[in-house]
């Protein structure tokens, strides 16, 4: 699944007709119900991956005033190692926790909630993916906000 988002060619709109038909506003609602999924699994402790990569929580230690360590739980979005690799990204090793279960996003329960057809939801979801993987191909910066 993830080796679609290794791309030797740059992303046309025509890779993308999912994303021309719908407005900004129906992307963002589609995102924000996968934000709100994505939210629910990590409250249960559980990682989703999306195909570029794995949300996840993670254990880390904190320093706090008087020299203090405190361990707390991050949620973090970890990309995946072969998409670093192919992109020649840096970013520190992060390992999902032994143990945590991973699942996919559960685009049923996603468009149920969003009042999209499934398909719809999972074909915006990869082509925004698609997207992203093309700017890191074209080096562009990119930003994704998450709630």
């Amino acid at each position: 699944k993830m080796q679609k988002y290794l791309l030797y060619n740059s992303v046309e709109p025509e890779d993308l007709p999912t994303l021309r038909e719908l407005s900004t506003m129906e992307i963002c609602k589609v995102w924000s119900g996968m934000s709100r999924y994505i939210y629910r699994q990590l409250l249960q402790k559980t990682a989703v991956e999306i195909g570029v990569g794995t949300f996840a929580v993670i254990p880390v230690h904190v320093s706090v005033e008087g020299g203090k360590v405190l361990p707390v739980e991050r949620p973090m979005f970890i990309l995946n190692k072969p998409l670093k690799m192919f992109y020649n990204l840096e970013s520190d090793e992060t390992k999902i926790p032994d143990g945590m279960p991973v699942v996919q996003p559960d685009f049923e329960e996603i468009a149920a909630e969003t009042h999209f057809r499934h398909e719809i939801v999972e074909q915006c979801v990869q082509e925004t993916l698609l997207c992203f993987a093309g700017a890191l191909r074209d080096n562009k910066e990119v930003e994704f906000s998450f709630r």
